[in-house]
């Protein structure tokens, strides 16, 4: 393990080291439970709880009283999407994309299931929904708008503002899936009328287990929650809270709003100095995704000719993936490539390269030499079986 380069950091990310220190007393000095404010412990874990919810707001432009803690990104779509589902019973309509994630997507299954109508935006070759198609799709019954904030495979990024702006005038709510977001570029859920937001603290160098929904009180949203018991978060989310992990997500928040832009520059950097060694060494290898409007440390390319599956087996010094880490099982090509026209065979030679705060140069520099190595044999060995 200690000779791997890691570039997987979209399916997670290694905690800071700052944030493990940040939630280390909590699980020795401050492990009261959150609602026990009759005495000093509880009061205690009560208070870092809330000091993390204002940490998770001011990362996203919003309000503490709007961040409800959740046990990660997909607990959060599921409450957004059921909750809102629930909560307009005269309402049967929803809007989505087809690159969303499985959280996202399979919500919407389970709803078509029980009747409901889920329409999907076209998504152009970049991965883009068209902007153009929301306007004509959204009807008097539409409840919900799910937009995912930047894909998880390919980096792009999607108009959100716009998508906002259309959702807005036509008072419908207008959800996003930003775990891959959150932290790595700015949002600002007023400025692009986001009315929920789902977080996930293992994306952003944060801890596992954690996440949050952002949930609109101005105007409100119309949402019930899906787990009963107790009424903790606003009755949106019942449960006992994970202190140590709010604690840690808000820590990886705070870290986040402060080297953001500092970060995204280096990153971008590193982006860029492993797509520039691979062009300069392979031939035939082809991006996936806007080449602008992506994420700084996405890099999902197609090497022609050289099975993604096989490419990874033969870098085991090297941690890449073919697609999320929800799908790594399926014997599939990604779905999100195919949606965005991609050929079948080649969404099957594509691999993501996800870079994070703690790669190096000289990781990026291994990496592309390894994989160059690997590809050239791999298209060597393809060239002799088809003779």
């Amino acid at each position: 393990m200690n000779h791997v380069v890691y570039l997987d950091n979209h399916a997670t990310t290694p905690a800071d080291p700052r944030v493990i220190e940040a939630m280390l007393p909590t699980f020795s000095q401050v492990f009261g439970n959150a609602a026990s404010g009759q005495h000093a412990f509880g009061r205690a874990a009560f208070e870092a709880v809330e000091d993390a919810r204002s940490q998770v707001a001011a990362l996203i432009g919003g309000s503490a009283q709007d961040i409800v803690f959740t046990s990660g990104a997909t607990e959060s779509d599921n409450l957004a999407i059921k909750g809102v589902a629930e909560a307009q019973p005269d309402k049967r309509h929803i809007i989505s994309s087809p690159t969303e994630h499985h959280a996202v997507l399979d919500c919407l299954a389970r709803l078509g299931r029980a009747g409901y109508q889920i329409d999907f935006l076209p998504v152009d070759a970049f991965g883009q929904p068209e902007i153009s198609a929301l306007e004509k799709m959204i009807r008097a019954d539409t409840l919900l708008v799910s937009v995912m904030s930047a894909n998880n495979e390919v980096g792009t990024v999607a108009p959100l503002v716009e998508i906002g702006r259309i959702a807005r005038s036509h008072d419908v709510p207008f959800h996003s899936d930003a775990a891959q977001m959150v932290g790595k570029l700015r949002i600002d859920v007023d400025e692009m009328n986001i009315d929920l937001l789902s977080i996930s603290g293992h994306k952003l160098y944060g801890p596992k287990g954690i996440g949050a929904l952002y949930v609109r009180r101005r105007p409100p949203v119309p949402i019930q929650p899906i787990i009963d018991g107790g009424g903790h978060e606003r009755g949106l989310r019942s449960g006992t809270l994970n202190v140590p992990g709010c604690v840690g997500l808000g820590k990886a928040c705070e870290i986040a709003g402060e080297s953001m832009l500092s970060e995204m520059e280096r990153t971008l950097g590193l982006r860029q100095m492993l797509m520039k060694l691979l062009l300069e060494q392979l031939d035939d290898v082809e991006l996936n995704g806007h080449p602008e409007m992506r994420l700084p440390g996405n890099l999902n390319l197609c090497f022609k000719g050289a099975d993604a599956d096989s490419l990874m087996l033969m870098v085991p010094e090297v941690a890449m993936s073919s697609g999320s880490a929800c799908t790594s099982a399926s014997p599939e090509p990604s779905y999100v490539l195919l949606a965005m026209g991609k050929p079948y065979d080649e969404a099957s030679q594509c691999i993501r390269f996800g870079i994070g705060r703690f790669n190096t140069s000289d990781e990026i520099a291994f990496a592309a030499d390894r994989v160059t190595v690997a590809v050239r044999k791999l298209r060597a060995m393809a060239g002799v079986l088809a003779q």
